[in-house]
C-alpha cells in the first residue's frame, strides 16, 4: 500500500523520509509474517500478497541504492548486478512456467530477506559495510539459486515450500 508514496519520496530525492518509510516497510513485513504464523492466520492469498509486498520492498531498496548510494556500490557492481539478476530471474521463471509470481516462502529466502533488510537499514543509516555486503550477497545468491532449482523441479507453484530438502523428501 505504501509503495507509491515511498517510490515518490525516492524519486523526488527525499532520502531521509525514504529511509524512514523503507525501514517501516521492512519492520511491518517482519511483523506481518510473525502475526500470521503465531495466530495461525496463514492463507494462500496472504502468501501471494506477502510475496507481492516483498517484491515492492526490493524494488524500493534497489531504487534507493541506485539513487542515493550508487557510489558505494561502484566497486561491487558485478556482484550486485549478479545478485539483482538472479532475483529478477526467480520472478521471470515463475511467470513463464507458472503464469504468476512465486510464493514459495523458503526458509533460505526468509533468512535472506532478514539479512537484506538489516543490510539496507545499516546501509542507509550507518553507511556501506563491505563485509556485511558480501554476507548479504552470498546468502541471497544461494537462496535465489535454491528458489530457481525448486521452481525447475516442481510441477505447480505452491506456497510455504520451506526448502529444497522438503521438496526432495516428498
Amino acid at each position: 500500500m505504501s509503495f507509491p508514496f515511498v517510490f515518490y519520496l525516492a524519486w523526488t530525492g527525499n532520502e531521509r523520509l525514504f529511509v524512514w518509510f523503507l525501514c517501516i516497510n521492512l519492520v511491518t513485513d517482519i511483523l506481518d509474517g510473525l502475526i500470521a504464523r503465531v495466530f495461525n492466520m496463514m492463507t494462500e492469498i496472504g502468501a501471494k500478497l506477502d510475496s507481492l509486498a516483498d517484491l515492492g520492498t526490493y524494488i524500493l531498496a534497489f531504487l534507493g541504492i541506485f539513487l542515493f548510494k550508487s557510489a558505494d556500490f561502484q566497486p561491487h557492481l558485478f556482484s550486485f548486478c549478479t545478485f539483482i539478476g538472479l532475483f529478477v530471474l526467480c520472478y521471470l521463471f515463475s511467470l513463464i512456467k507458472f503464469g504468476r509470481f512465486p510464493s514459495l516462502h523458503l526458509y533460505s529466502w526468509k533468512i535472506g530477506g532478514y539479512i537484506q533488510g538489516f543490510f539496507f537499514f545499516a546501509l542507509f543509516v550507518f553507511g556501506f559495510n563491505k563485509a556485511f555486503y558480501y554476507i548479504m550477497v552470498t546468502w541471497g545468491t544461494a537462496a535465489f539459486l535454491e528458489h530457481l532449482i525448486i521452481q525447475a523441479i516442481i510441477p505447480e507453484m505452491r506456497s510455504n515450500a520451506k526448502g529444497l530438502y522438503w521438496i526432495l523428501r516428498r
